[in-house]
């Protein structure tokens, strides 16, 4: 052994040397994770271990491509409100509880999983998580470890949840043994996905840590139920519909307090009258549906039509344009000594003094049921403004108003839900047939904006650019690690060591050594570069070489040591606030046991 460590010298020195400084700037975090993997990328080339080439591989790998196309895809889902309802029929099963909200997520996911990418699993499961944390009052943080767990958990059912697995049949028939079933890992994958359920409910509870992430900060200005008018056009779909009627559209989220009609107020039977052509509701709405009421076609917002010019109307129905004007909603709040108290819109003629439109207006107490314009305002009233830069400007700069700050609101096309939910379907069974994984992400995320599931812009800022960088500098790691002879210097230490042991305590070694080199390469790689030799190990020791190479490619897929070892940790980092060192604590438990099930079973399963 110890002519084995002698010979680390040159290249397997230095990135050993740079491995361990990059996982203490990790660990430590006193370098933002993004940056360390530039730097990573600069010292491999600098050192000579890479070259620029391969160095900056990463930026259109696989794994980077495939994450920034499901921030794209989970976004889409998110906006069209297919999360939200797929997380209304969780947070029902989930109940108030904790551990059985963990077990009700874990065991759908883990499900899922089996048949399709942990990745895409994760990003589709990570708004509808965030909601039923907000609906039972969990810090988010107590569930998306969970979450990412089991999604990789479930890729250990089939064969086709992992690449790591279908790389493990092929070995298996190059070494002239028979490829793997469809089904032929289920028994471990069941036993793992049940043991991580199991374990996040009754010791993991204990480790996960309590975050308190950004959102809070994110949502100060975010009120509900404001208050605004909508004006419904001859071709609308709420024309001889009832008030009923309006209200059970799932594709907003209103509560009609009142109707006009030819300029007056109708005061009786408003919910049994049908709705007809230039009638104007007036509502208490979402900050996204009053943002979707620009894009939706039949409907407007009164204040809009009233004052808005024919080509500003015009212009909005270009996708950015509309942005544009999404982006100049903004909210000012109303001075508690402002000569605006007591008195109405029209009487100040707001539209007239700052060349601006005030679209809605917020109340904590109160019920607001008159025309917008006709409302006497109050102190700390938040009136919702569209106008140029001018315009706001004027409006910032008046003492009459407290602050300015952004409308929080995004548009939501929930009609296009059944056609974001086929394009994710559509993704899904791609990938599950064997179109590679990139290509079926990137095409779906294209889908989602070329059917205005989302417009560009947010797909550009749905993806997040910390996290992108974050693998892309990551990637290259397993490429030095190869190049640098170090994978080889720890194989044949490991070949050296193990010669006399038990074929489970192999086993468990063996998983120990794919664990640890699976937090710097993908699944596939790590089952690409040690499944040859765990096969040449498991023939050499007289053992079936099954049970050595699906341990290798169990280890790649489920080993949680740290946020690298599966991309979908990474997916999760951010909104659950976590630490380097959080899936460390919480990993490190369940890797054990997974480890000893692994061995244990597999050797049962192949066994002579």
């Amino acid at each position: 052994m110890q002519s084995v460590f002698g010979d680390i010298t040159g290249e397997p020195l230095s990135f050993l040397a740079i491995l361990l400084v990059a996982f203490v700037l990790l660990a430590t975090e006193k370098i933002r994770n993004d940056v360390v993997a530039v730097l990573l990328i600069l010292t491999l080339v600098v050192s000579g271990i890479l070259s620029p080439k391969e160095a900056l591989a990463g930026f259109s790998s696989e794994p980077a491509i495939v994450v920034a196309s499901v921030f794209v895809l989970s976004a889409a889902l998110h906006a069209t409100g297919v999360s939200e309802a797929l997380g209304h029929w969780i947070g029902r099963l989930a109940g108030g509880g904790y551990a059985r909200a963990v077990a009700v997520i874990m065991s759908s996911v883990a499900a899922l999983s089996a048949f399709t990418h942990h990745v895409t699993m994760t990003a589709v499961m990570l708004p509808v998580t965030l909601d039923v944390a907000r609906r039972r009052n969990i810090p988010a943080s107590k569930l998306l470890i969970p979450l990412s767990f089991a999604a990789s958990l479930g890729t250990t059912i089939t064969i086709i949840g992992a690449p790591a697995f279908l790389v493990a049949s092929a070995v298996l028939r190059e070494v002239g043994e028979p490829g793997l079933g469809i089904f032929s890992i289920a028994p471990i994958g069941i036993a793992l996905s049940i043991l991580g359920t199991v374990y996040m409910v009754v010791i993991g509870r204990l480790l996960v840590p309590l975050r308190r992430t950004d959102d809070a900060k994110g949502d100060r200005f975010r009120l509900d139920h404001y208050f605004t008018e909508i004006a419904v056009l001859d071709d609308s779909p709420f024309v001889d519909k009832t008030v009923d009627d309006v209200e059970a559209d799932r594709r907003f989220r209103v509560k009609v307090v009142g109707m006009m009609r030819g300029g007056r107020h109708l005061d009786r039977g408003v919910r049994d009258r049908k709705i007809r052509d230039g009638d104007v509701l007036l509502v208490r709405a979402t900050p996204d549906d009053l943002v979707a009421f620009r894009k939706e076609p039949g409907v407007e917002l009164h204040p809009v039509r009233q004052y808005e010019t024919a080509t500003a109307t015009e212009a909005r129905e270009s996708e950015d344009d509309a942005d544009e004007i999404h982006e100049r909603l903004v909210q000012v709040i109303v001075a508690p000594a402002s000569d605006l108290i007591g008195r109405t819109l029209s009487e100040f003629d707001f539209r007239r003094r700052f060349d601006a439109i005030v679209l809605g207006l917020w109340r904590q107490r109160g019920w607001l049921d008159q025309e917008l314009s006709r409302i006497p305002l109050s102190g700390g009233d938040v009136l919702v403004v569209q106008g140029d830069d001018a315009a706001l400007a004027r409006i910032a700069a008046d003492p009459r108003f407290l602050m300015m700050v952004p409308f929080h609101g995004q548009p939501r096309p929930r009609r296009k839900a059944p056609v974001a939910a086929l394009i994710m379907i559509g993704t899904i069974v791609a990938a599950s047939l064997h179109v590679p994984l990139e290509i079926a992400g990137l095409a779906g995320a294209v889908a989602m904006v070329l059917t205005g599931c989302l417009t560009l812009r947010q797909a550009y800022q749905a993806i997040d650019g910390r996290i992108f960088v974050f693998i892309a500098g990551a990637i290259p790691l397993g490429t030095a690690m190869k190049s640098s002879g170090s994978s080889e210097l720890v194989a044949s230490w490991l070949e050296g060591v193990v010669g006399g042991w038990s074929p489970v305590l192999v086993l468990l070694a063996l998983y120990v050594v794919v664990a640890i080199v699976t937090e710097f390469m993908s699944d596939a790689a790590t089952t690409a570069l040690l499944a040859p030799l765990a096969a040449a190990l498991a023939q050499g020791l007289g053992q079936p070489p099954a049970a050595f190479v699906v341990t290798v490619a169990m280890a790649s897929v489920t080993a949680f040591l740290t946020p690298m070892a599966h991309h979908g940790n990474l997916i999760v980092y951010g909104p659950g606030g976590y630490r380097f060192s959080d899936f460390a604590r919480v990993g490190t438990p369940l890797t054990v046991l997974i480890a000893l099930t692994v061995a244990f079973m597999a050797q049962w399963l192949w066994r002579e």
